[in-house]
C-alpha cells in the first residue's frame, strides 16, 4: 500500500433532507467530494441498528443494517411513498443535530407505509435476499417482531417460553407476527441493496470504505438470543460475567460496558465459527475492518455480573493469534485495522505484530501527562510504517477541544514538539493534523470535525455519558471547493494521494456487492478444507466460501 489518506465522517453524519445522514444523493455527493479531495479512504461507524442510547457500538443484530440509513429520496423514486409525506413528517429542524426520539417516531411510519405498498412478496430479488440470508436474517427478524410484541422490552424479559426459544414458541410467533418478521426482513433488503450501491459507487471512484465493528455484542440482541451458547450464561441465559475496562487515568471506577462475554473455549473448539461467519460478511460490506478493541482478543477484562463498577474486574486470557490465523486460513489475507488503544502491554503488542495488521496512533495521547507508560508511542516520529494515524477517533475530543482542555503544561509539550509558539490557536489545528500526516504511517485518517477545526460542541462521542452523543452533523454548504483544495494540497504536499487501484478492484469488490445483495452463503466458512488454505484475493474469497461448511446452528 502506498502513503494515502482519509476521512473519518460516520453516515448520520452527512447532510441530508429528513433527518438523519442516509443512503441519500448527499451520500454520492459526498464520495465525489472526497475523490476530489484526494482522499482514497471513507472511515464510517458500524451500520447496525442502534439501541440504547443510540451508539452503534449496543445493536441489536451483528448483521443487520440502520433502517435510519435507507434512503426515503429512493423509496419515492420507487413509487412506495410520496415526497409529500416525507416533507410531512417532522424529523427535527436542526440540519447539524440528529434528534432520534422525532427520528424513530416519523421514519418508521413511513418506512412501514413503503412496505405495505411494495407488494415485496412478489419481488424475486427480494424472495432470493431472504433465502440466500436466513442464516442470520431469520432470528433477526424474528428477534425484532418479538421484541415489539413485547413493548420493546429486552429478550431477557420476555415469557419464558420465547425466551428460551422453545420450539412451539418459535413456531407460534412466527406465524403470529408474519407480518412484522416480513417487514423486518423488507427494511434489511432495502438497507443492503442501497449500501451495496453506494459502496459500489465509492470503489469505481477510487474511494475504500473502512469499516468498524465492534469486538462485543450487545446483550438485548438477536446474537445473545439465538446463541446463548457463544457467551458466558448460565443454564437460564443469565450473564455470569460482562465486558468493560479497569479503572485508570481517565475514570477512577473504569467503564462497565454491560456486554457478554464470549466463551472462547466454545470457540476454539469450533474453529471459530462464528467469528469467520462475522468477519467474511464485513469483508463483503467493506474494504478494510477496523476491529474494535483489539487487545480484548489478547487479554479482556471480566466483571462479575450485578456489580456496579468496574472496579472489581479481573483479565483473563482471550483467543490470542489463533483466532487471526484461523482466519486467513478460511478467509485469506484481507486488510484489517487493529485498535490496540486502552491499557496496552508487551502481549498486546505481540499480538499486533504477529498478526500483521496496522495498529492505531491517536495523536491526542502523545501529550497527555496521565498516560506515563505509552504516551511516547503515539509522538509522531515514532510511528511505524504499518500503523495508521488519527488526530483522534469519535471517542475522542476534537482536535480544538482537545487543545483547549489539556493543562498549560501539555500545551507547551505540544507547541514544543511542534517547534511552534506562534501561531494562534484558531488555526493550530492545521499544524497538528500536518504532523500527523507527514510521519511514517502509511494512512493518516482525519475526523472532518477536526480539518474544519470545530470545537467540542461538535464531538460525536463522550465515552460512559448518554443522551448528548452521536447526533453531530454536518451541512452541504460545509463542504467547500476552499476545504476540498486545502484536503487535496495536504495530502500531495506529504505523498498521500494514494494510487490507482480501482480499475484492477473493481471486479471484486462488484462481486462483493452482489454476494452479499443475493446472499452468497457467507457461513460455509467454518470448516474450511485444504482447498480454501490456498485461497487468494477475491477468487481465493469465493472459493474458501464454497469450499467450507458451517452448521446452521453455529
Amino acid at each position: 500500500m502506498n502513503r494515502a489518506a482519509g476521512i473519518l465522517l460516520p453516515i448520520t453524519s452527512l447532510p441530508s433532507k429528513y433527518g438523519i445522514g442516509c443512503f441519500s444523493q448527499s451520500a454520492y455527493d459526498f464520495v465525489d467530494w472526497l475523490k476530489e479531495a484526494g482522499q482514497c479512504y471513507w472511515q464510517i461507524l458500524p451500520l447496525v441498528p442502534t439501541s440504547f442510547g443510540d451508539s452503534p457500538y449496543q445493536s441489536f443484530s451483528t448483521y443487520a443494517g440502520n433502517p435510519y440509513f435507507i434512503s426515503l429520496e429512493a423509496l419515492v423514486e420507487e413509487g412506495v411513498l410520496t415526497e409529500k409525506e416525507c416533507e410531512a413528517a417532522d424529523f427535527g429542524k436542526d440540519p447539524k443535530d440528529i434528534d432520534y426520539e422525532k427520528m424513530y417516531k416519523s421514519r418508521y411510519p413511513l418506512l412501514r407505509k413503503a412496505y405495505e405498498r411494495s407488494k415485496v412478496s412478489e419481488n424475486r430479488e427480494y424472495l432470493e435476499f431472504v433465502e440466500k440470508n436466513s442464516w442470520w436474517l431469520k432470528d433477526y427478524a424474528l428477534f425484532m417482531a418479538v421484541k415489539e410484541r413485547f413493548d420493546g422490552k429486552p429478550w431477557t424479559q420476555w415469557a419464558e417460553d420465547i425466551r428460551l426459544r422453545w420450539g412451539f414458541a418459535l413456531d407460534y410467533y412466527r406465524k403470529e407476527q408474519y407480518f412484522e418478521i416480513e417487514f423486518h426482513q423488507y427494511l434489511q433488503y432495502q438497507f443492503y441493496k442501497q449500501w451495496m450501491k453506494l459502496k459500489a459507487y465509492a470503489n469505481d471512484k477510487g474511494v475504500k470504505i473502512i469499516g468498524d465493528i465492534p469486538i462485543y455484542v450487545a446483550m438485548d440482541s438477536a446474537d445473545a438470543w439465538a446463541h446463548p451458547e457463544l457467551f458466558q450464561l448460565d443454564e437460564h441465559n443469565v450473564p455470569t460475567a460482562v465486558a468493560g475496562c479497569p479503572p485508570d487515568g481517565f475514570s477512577a471506577t473504569g467503564q462497565l460496558w454491560g456486554n457478554p462475554l464470549y466463551r472462547w473455549d466454545y470457540h476454539r473448539d469450533t474453529g471459530y465459527q462464528w467469528w469467520m461467519e462475522r468477519l467474511d460478511y464485513c469483508f463483503k460490506l467493506y474494504d478494510v475492518v477496523r476491529i474494535d478493541h483489539f487487545r480484548g482478543f489478547d487479554e479482556y477484562y471480566s466483571i462479575p455480573y450485578g456489580a456496579e463498577t468496574a472496579i472489581v474486574g479481573k483479565w483473563e486470557k482471550g483467543p490470542g493469534i489463533g483466532l487471526f490465523n484461523r482466519m486467513k486460513e478460511v478467509i485469506g489475507e484481507r486488510e484489517v485495522i487493529a485498535e490496540d488503544l486502552g491499557y496496552v502491554t508487551d502481549s498486546v503488542r505481540k499480538l499486533v505484530k504477529d498478526s500483521g495488521f496496522p495498529g492505531m496512533k491517536v495523536l491526542e495521547f502523545a501529550f497527555d501527562s496521565r498516560d506515563t507508560g505509552s504516551a511516547s508511542d503515539y509522538l509522531p516520529h515514532n510511528y511505524g510504517e504499518n500503523s495508521v494515524a488519527y488526530t483522534g477517533t469519535h471517542d475522542n475530543e476534537t482536535l480544538v477541544g482537545w487543545f483547549d482542555s489539556i493543562s498549560k503544561a501539555e500545551m507547551n509539550m505540544a507547541r514544543e514538539y511542534l517547534c511552534d509558539q506562534y501561531t494562534p490557536r484558531k488555526y493550530l489545528h492545521k499544524a497538528l493534523i500536518s504532523l500527523i500526516m507527514r510521519s511514517r504511517a502509511k494512512l493518516c485518517v482525519i475526523p472532518m470535525q477536526d480539518y474544519l477545526g470545530y470545537d467540542n460542541s461538535c464531538r460525536m462521542n463522550k465515552p460512559s455519558t448518554v443522551g448528548t452523543n452521536w447526533k453531530w452533523r454536518i451541512t452541504e454548504k460545509e463542504l467547500t471547493k476552499e476545504l476540498q483544495d486545502e484536503l487535496y494540497e495536504t495530502a500531495r504536499r506529504y505523498g498521500r494521494l494514494g494510487w490507482q487501484w480501482k480499475e484492477e478492484k473493481k471486479e471484486e469488490a462488484d462481486k462483493a456487492g452482489e454476494d452479499v445483495l443475493k446472499g452468497t452463503d457467507v457461513k460455509e466458512a467454518g470448516e474450511a478444507g485444504e482447498e480454501a488454505k490456498g485461497a487468494e484475493g477475491a477468487g481465493g474469497e469465493a472459493k474458501a466460501a464454497k469450499s467450507a461448511k458451517v452448521s446452521e446452528d453455529a
